[in-house]
C-alpha cells in the first residue's frame, strides 16, 4: 500500500486552499464586472415613499437614499427600538427632518391592517411602496399568529395584503411605484398551488418559494393595474451580505460569512436596483417587468406563466381572509 508522507498532505492541502481562494476572487470579479449602480439625479421632494424592513440592509440603505433625495419616508419595520435608531442617523446623516418609523410587523395581519389604517388616516399620497423586509427561516418550523408558515407570511403574505389595503392611495398619488424585492433564488424552487400554507415544508426551502411567489404576485398585480397609474415591478438585489443570513445556524454560518464578506454584494451595493425602481425617469410607465442590475432581466417560463400568477392570486386572496369592505385589484 502506498503510503503518502506528510510534506505530500500538506501541498495538497495547499493546492485546495488555493484554488478556493482563487475561485473566491473570481466570483467577486464577476460580481463586481456585473454591478449595476444607478446613478440617477432625480429628486424626490413631494414625495411619500414607504420601505419594509427599513432599520438594516438593504432597507435601510434605500431608506437613507430616499431621504437624501428629499422624500418623505416611512420607515415600516417590526422592532422600534432598531427603527428609531435608524431613523436619527438617517435624519443626521441627509439633514431631512421627514423621516418617520411606523410599526409593521408582514407575519401578522392584525399589524398589517392597524398600519394601513394608520397610513390612510396620515398620509395624504403614498407615491412608491417598497416591499423590502424579508426573512429566511431555516430549520425550526415556525407559524405566524394566523396559522400562516412565517416565512411565506412575511415575504409574501404580508406583501399581498398591505398593497391591498393601500392600493387605493397609491391610485391616489399616481403616477406612483410599487416595487417589490424578490431573489434569483426562484429558481430553485416551484409554488404549489394545492398547498399554498406549506407549513410542514422545510423552512429554508421555502425563502425560495417566498421569492418565486412575489415573482407571480408582481406580474398579477400589474396585469390587473394596467392603467391604473400605477406601476409594478420586481427585482433581484443581488446575493448580499445583510441580516438575511442570521438564522443560518452554527456550524454552517461559519462557511456562510467567509462567502458573504468575499462574494456578497454589500448593502450599498444591493439598495441599487430597488432605488432605480422607485426613482429613475427610465422606468416610468414601465409595469411587469423583472430587473437585476438596474436592467431588465429575463424569468423562466414557469415564473412568466400568468396562468401559475393567477392561480397564486386567488390562493393568496383566500388565506389573507380578504373582506367585503377591503379595496379590490
Amino acid at each position: 500500500m502506498l503510503e503518502v508522507g506528510p510534506q505530500l498532505l500538506a501541498l495538497a492541502a495547499a493546492a485546495l486552499v488555493c484554488g478556493a481562494l482563487a475561485l473566491l476572487a473570481l466570483v467577486n470579479l464577476y460580481c463586481f464586472l456585473t454591478l449595476g449602480v444607478y446613478r440617477g439625479k432625480e429628486r424626490m421632494e413631494g414625495k411619500t415613499v414607504i420601505v419594509t424592513g427599513a432599520n438594516s440592509g438593504i432597507g435601510r440603505i434605500t431608506a437613507t437614499e430616499l431621504a437624501r433625495k428629499g422624500a418623505k419616508v416611512i420607515m415600516a419595520c417590526r422592532t422600534l427600538e432598531t427603527a428609531n435608531k435608524a431613523r436619527d442617523e438617517i435624519i443626521k446623516e441627509t439633514n431631512n427632518q421627514s423621516v418617520i418609523v411606523q410599526k409593521l410587523d408582514l407575519g401578522s395581519f392584525e399589524s398589517i391592517r392597524e398600519f394601513a389604517a394608520e397610513i390612510i388616516k396620515t398620509e395624504p399620497r403614498l407615491d412608491v411602496l417598497v416591499h423590502n423586509a424579508g426573512m429566511a427561516n431555516t430549520f425550526g418550523r415556525k407559524t405566524s399568529p394566523d396559522g400562516i408558515e412565517i416565512t411565506m407570511a412575511t415575504n409574501h403574505y404580508g406583501p399581498f395584503l398591505l398593497t391591498h389595503l393601500l392600493i387605493d392611495l397609491l391610485k391616489k398619488s399616481k403616477p406612483s411605484r410599487i416595487v417589490v424585492v424578490a431573489s434569483e433564488l426562484y429558481k430553485f424552487a416551484s409554488v404549489d398551488f394545492n398547498n399554498m400554507n406549506p407549513t410542514r415544508k422545510l423552512p429554508a426551502y421555502l425563502y425560495y418559494v417566498s421569492k418565486y411567489a412575489n415573482i407571480l404576485f408582481t406580474n398579477e398585480l400589474a396585469r390587473r393595474l394596467e392603467g391604473t397609474g400605477v406601476t409594478a415591478n420586481c427585482l433581484h438585489p443581488g446575493m448580499i451580505d445583510s441580516g438575511i443570513w442570521r438564522n443560518v445556524p452554527f456550524p454552517l454560518n461559519l462557511p456562510m460569512k467567509l462567502i458573504c464578506k468575499t462574494c456578497f454584494k454589500t448593502p450599498q451595493q444591493g439598495a441599487q436596483t430597488t432605488l432605480y425602481l422607485a426613482c429613475s425617469e427610465e422606468v416610468e410607465g414601465i409595469s411587469g417587468k423583472y430587473f437585476m442590475d438596474c436592467k431588465e432581466h429575463s424569468l423562466s417560463r414557469g415564473a412568466s406563466d400568468m396562468d401559475s400568477a393567477k392561480k397564486c392570486w386567488e390562493a393568496s386572496e383566500s388565506l389573507v381572509k380578504l373582506q367585503p369592505t377591503d379595496p379590490k385589484i
